[in-house]
């Protein structure tokens, strides 16, 4: 997909960038070759290729979901202006 001089001035002025009228030029020849390299990737047949999180197959390391602090919601809302059913109350900010 090539583009034309006026859609790469709309899309600067749509994406409210700056752009000098000599560089228009080379703005064009730029985007026409990622947008002409977008479509040779899609042309790539991938059905058989799984997808992948990662580039290298490897398995996240995580660690055990284990509770490793202990509760201490009393002690903070101790010091709270207002709580109610182990919540905090604010005030109302919109009306």
């Amino acid at each position: 997909m090539t583009l034309t001089l006026e859609e790469v001035i709309r899309i600067a002025y749509l994406a409210r960038i700056g752009m000098d009228p000599g560089q228009a030029g080379r703005y064009l020849k730029d985007l026409s070759d990622i947008l002409e390299f977008v479509a040779q990737m899609n042309a790539v047949d991938t059905e058989a290729v799984t997808p992948m999180a990662h580039p290298l197959d490897l398995p996240q390391r995580l660690r055990a979901d284990e509770v490793t602090e202990e509760n201490q919601r009393d002690l903070f809302q101790a010091i709270a202006p207002l709580t109610e059913a182990g919540l905090y109350l604010v005030p109302k900010v919109i009306e």
